[in-house]
């Protein structure tokens, strides 16, 4: 099972409260939490984009690095781990993010893909007046695959001729070509946004919800491998946590009863307006599940709180559920978090046995 740590680009990481840890982000701090993950045989590191926080009192997400750029830096003071950088496909046309990524491949060769971010928060666009309309909501899926299919002949054959409804290319030419295959990593969670995974994805995320309830992402995964046999094509989930452990479980809930009692309700607003901004959504799009009550603090994903043993379980637990192919990281103070996975909960995870051996 591979294992891999959403890095905080952003300020504050994943928790939207004035009593979590409260940083900046910074290269320094993110060339410190992924060679720590490297150091504990972590398989990957994962950044988004984002271009525009929610504000609050916590001025949550509006500090963020550029995500390139970042891993592009990470890439040359790491030597195993792979890197994802994030794509926000309205911002970079698709020519040059296929030369970005073969350039990072040349730092780092055949440890470096790309994330797909199609987008939800309208106001990241507007505010560089490079927003389409809502009616973008319809077709962005559209939008992906024809940018997706640029970077694919590009990376295949050095060249592309692609004429699409979004993209037009002629004679397009990028040389060098990526030494090894370029993965990507897609997030769409509506009807249309598993179809687009499971034809042009390697992996796709899986969003997990609650507390303490690893299986509750089940019905994601299974509608993920069913659009995947639809194509068959071999598309993995990479289930998204948090993890809060500690030697004791009475001790891991008082630190997140801690955190839900500092709730950023200002921020919280103003991600649930931008979250509605799509009427038409269907249920189980990514903009929906970002307000329902368990992500009070937690932005868009599950929590796993507990001792180290109760965690380590609870991981095995999504480990062996159909589709899971890795599960992505988050935690409240990344590198003590870190630390704690590497050297009291990893290994005791049944799927992580060979690590190290």
């Amino acid at each position: 099972m591979q294992i891999g740590v959403f890095i905080p680009i952003g300020n504050n990481g994943w928790l939207i409260s004035t009593n979590a840890p409260q940083y900046k982000p910074s290269f320094e701090l993110n060339k410190q939490i992924v060679q720590k993950a490297e150091k504990y045989d972590l398989d990957f590191a994962l950044s988004m984009i984002k271009l525009r926080g929610f504000g609050g009192k916590t001025e949550f997400w509006d500090h963020n690095l550029e995500s390139f750029t970042l891993m592009a830096a990470l890439a040359a003071v790491t030597t195993k781990i792979k890197l994802f950088a994030s794509s926000a496909i309205l911002t970079l046309p698709p020519a040059l993010v296929a030369r970005m990524a073969t350039t990072i491949d040349s730092i780092a060769p055949g440890r470096f893909g790309v994330n797909i971010v199609t987008g939800w928060q309208e106001a990241e666009y507007s505010q560089m007046s490079i927003w389409p309309g809502n009616t973008y909501f319809g077709y962005r899926y559209e939008y992906a695959t024809e940018y997706v299919q640029v970077m694919k002949d590009l990376w295949a054959n050095g060249v592309s001729n692609f004429k699409g409804k979004h993209f037009t290319m002629n004679d397009c030419k990028m040389s060098p070509k990526p030494s090894h295959d370029i993965k990507i990593v897609a997030a769409g969670q509506s009807g249309k946004g598993l179809e687009f995974a499971s034809q042009y994805a390697d992996f796709n995320f899986a969003m997990g919800s609650g507390i303490n309830t690893p299986t509750a992402v089940a019905p994601a995964n299974a509608r993920l491998v069913e659009a995947a046999e639809k194509t068959g094509r071999d598309v993995g989930a990479y289930v998204l946590f948090m993890m809060i452990a500690e030697e004791t479980e009475e001790a891991a809930r008082k630190k997140w009863e801690f955190y839900r009692e500092g709730a950023d309700t200002e921020a919280l607003a103003w991600m649930a307006d931008q979250g509605g901004k799509d009427t038409k959504m269907d249920d189980n799009a990514t903009a929906k599940t970002i307000n329902l009550p368990e992500g009070a603090v937690n932005f868009n994903m599950g929590t796993l709180i507990g001792s180290f043993e109760q965690v380590a379980k609870m991981l095995d637990d999504i480990a062996e559920l159909p589709g899971t192919k890795g599960i992505m990281l988050t935690f409240d103070d990344f590198l003590e978090g870190l630390d704690k996975f590497g050297e009291k909960v990893q290994p005791l995870m049944k799927s992580r046995a060979k690590v190290g051996a």
